[in-house]
């Protein structure tokens, strides 16, 4: 409900048919929100005390957690506002978020946006995702007989016997099972909140073995379900043809080799371990005055990543 492209940002007449018109007295709203890192002020003597801070801290417009992961994966193409719209940031941990930047609006339904300057200036930020990912591997690892605790010890034992398996058994392990991952709705690209997860070939066995096939026919599900988003955004004027992964994700092995397979996309992994930080970094240098702008302090402060290349034999 707010146009950051327009002179008029606010649609009061939303609101006020919602009844919400007296939100912006009541919430002491301004009429422009502030760009992404712009200096608002130094902390008030009140919020210093409480937070053990200085009061000469200087305080920065931030953005939302995924908004900075976007920045710290694809901050170093900044400068290359054409080139940017090839590039899709995965900030994907417990659910998963997709963005995408470009210098032309790519509205489309299923997908949130587009939004202008809502992270670089000047740029256009479409938004996708998936309501449930890592979220859903633990739930089928807690679902599941000889499932237990979905710690990281019991992520990786998974990981290490579905390679096991799949030495044996190639692309054709488990074949007949198949995973729908809409188990908490589908954010993107069908924005059904009411979407339900399914799971079709099933048997009698419970042994460790047949976790270990559901869990990878279920990665193999939200791995295609990045590929559905990715398909819609290009249907709809983006040329994207590189991921960049940041989050939880990374530390599994199977998404990140399934995420280059299933999209048929170049896999990058920031070297940052924690790419939402670099952002906030990239956002608080801007405001601290370290750079001239946020373009600026994205190009000087990205810090690149591994590529992993796909497997055409797999993209299928």
């Amino acid at each position: 409900t707010y146009l950051a492209h327009e002179e008029a940002g606010w649609r009061r007449d939303f609101f006020a048919l919602v009844g919400l018109g007296d939100l912006f007295e009541h919430g002491n709203l301004p009429e422009k929100a502030s760009p992404v890192g712009a200096y608002i002020g130094q902390l008030t003597a009140q919020a210093a005390a409480e937070l053990g801070l200085s009061e000469k801290c200087r305080v920065g417009a931030g953005v939302i957690d995924a908004y900075a992961g976007a920045l710290g994966v694809l901050g170093g193409f900044a400068g290359d506002q054409q080139d940017i719209g090839r590039h899709l940031a995965l900030i994907a941990g417990t659910s998963s978020c997709v963005m995408a930047m470009s210098p032309d609006p790519q509205p489309f339904a299923g997908v949130w946006g587009p939004y202008y300057g809502a992270a670089l200036p000047r740029l256009w930020l479409s938004e996708g995702g998936q309501s449930a990912t890592g979220a859903l591997l633990d739930h089928i690892i807690r679902w599941h007989g000889a499932g237990g605790e979905p710690d990281a010890a019991m992520h990786a034992k998974i990981a290490r016997r579905v390679t096991e398996l799949r030495a044996t058994e190639g692309d054709n392990l488990a074949a007949r099972l198949h995973v729908l991952p809409d188990f908490h709705g589908n954010r993107s690209p069908l924005a059904d909140p009411h979407a339900v997860g399914v799971v079709s070939g099933l048997t009698l066995d419970s042994s460790f073995d047949s976790l270990c096939k559901l869990y990878w026919r279920t990665a193999v599900g939200i791995a295609l379900g990045v590929r559905h988003v990715l398909e819609a955004l290009n249907e709809n004027g983006y040329l994207i043809d590189t991921l960049h992964v940041t989050g939880g994700h990374t530390k599994n092995p199977l998404l990140m080799e399934l995420y280059a397979d299933a999209t048929g996309c170049t896999v990058i992994e920031p070297l940052a371990d924690e790419a939402v930080l670099l952002g906030t970094g990239m956002i608080a240098a801007t405001a601290a005055g370290l750079f001239p702008d946020l373009n600026a302090a994205c190009l000087a402060m990205q810090q690149g990543g591994r590529t992993r290349a796909s497997n055409p034999k797999s993209s299928g």
